[in-house]
């Protein structure tokens, strides 16, 4: 699984820092009394909310990896935070809601329609009446898939410890994913030895598949899942949806 090994687990933030999404949704969250973070990784947007939260507010974390929560729990005020390893299925043992989020495209890792539904409705029965739900997926008439490719998406960085990683996507080859919703990849993570010893280059790759939905598509499973008042933007400063809209950003009631 991709964020299971702990060398690629480290190197998440690095690759998704705090940006335009982060800030969204903690002003979205700013005045919930409780906030879940599905699907809450690392603990990067549990712990900001934490650190800005009014006194009383409540934050949990749930995310089926134990090594992203590991580093969830040593961030600063992640001692603040309920850190719960799992899924949509422990939505119900931690009290009702008012602003339940799914950030990093967490919703297109689930490629049939009913788990996504199970999900959906999971989240609608935790969030309080008047409480929300909000979340992002890639647009797929933007084709972001085409940019996953050695040559387009490979990146140079450097890990909070000096060493110096490239990391680059390899779509496999499939239908046109326009037609099909579906995109598998592998993500490869060359780790490249320190000047000066006797370190070997060595190369870790961790194969993924995710589901594109079209606005109306993600409407459906929405409605279905009891969410009747949604509202949609196409960037992180609530332009409205295009066909140029890289993003489907939705707040659901």
């Amino acid at each position: 699984m991709l964020y299971q090994d702990p060398r690629i687990v480290a190197l998440y933030d690095t690759l998704n820092p705090f940006a335009a999404d982060t800030a969204f949704y903690l002003a979205l969250a700013q005045t919930a009394e409780h906030v879940v973070d599905l699907g809450c990784g690392t603990g990067l947007l549990a712990c900001e909310l934490a650190n800005r939260s009014r006194r009383g507010q409540r934050v949990t974390g749930i995310d089926p990896s134990p090594e992203m929560l590991r580093i969830a729990r040593a961030r600063p005020a992640g001692d603040t935070v309920t850190w719960i390893e799992g899924d949509a299925g422990a939505l119900p043992f931690f009290g009702a809601t008012d602003c339940l989020l799914m950030t990093g495209h967490v919703a297109q890792v689930f490629l049939d329609d009913a788990a996504f539904l199970t999900t959906l409705a999971a989240a609608r029965r935790a969030v309080r009446p008047g409480g929300r739900i909000a979340f992002e997926s890639r647009n797929p008439a933007a084709r972001a898939w085409e940019d996953w490719t050695p040559e387009r998406s490979m990146k140079r960085i450097e890990t909070p410890d000096g060493k110096v990683v490239e990391v680059w996507q390899e779509r496999h080859a499939q239908p046109d994913p326009a037609a099909t919703g579906r995109v598998a990849f592998t993500t490869h993570y060359r780790f490249m030895p320190e000047p000066g010893t006797r370190a070997v280059e060595e190369t870790l790759s961790a194969a993924s598949e995710l589901r594109f939905r079209t606005l109306d598509e993600l409407t459906r499973l929405l409605n279905r899942a009891g969410f009747a008042r949604i509202d949609w933007y196409g960037d992180w400063n609530r332009a409205p949806v295009d066909e140029m809209s890289r993003e489907l950003i939705t707040v659901a009631r």
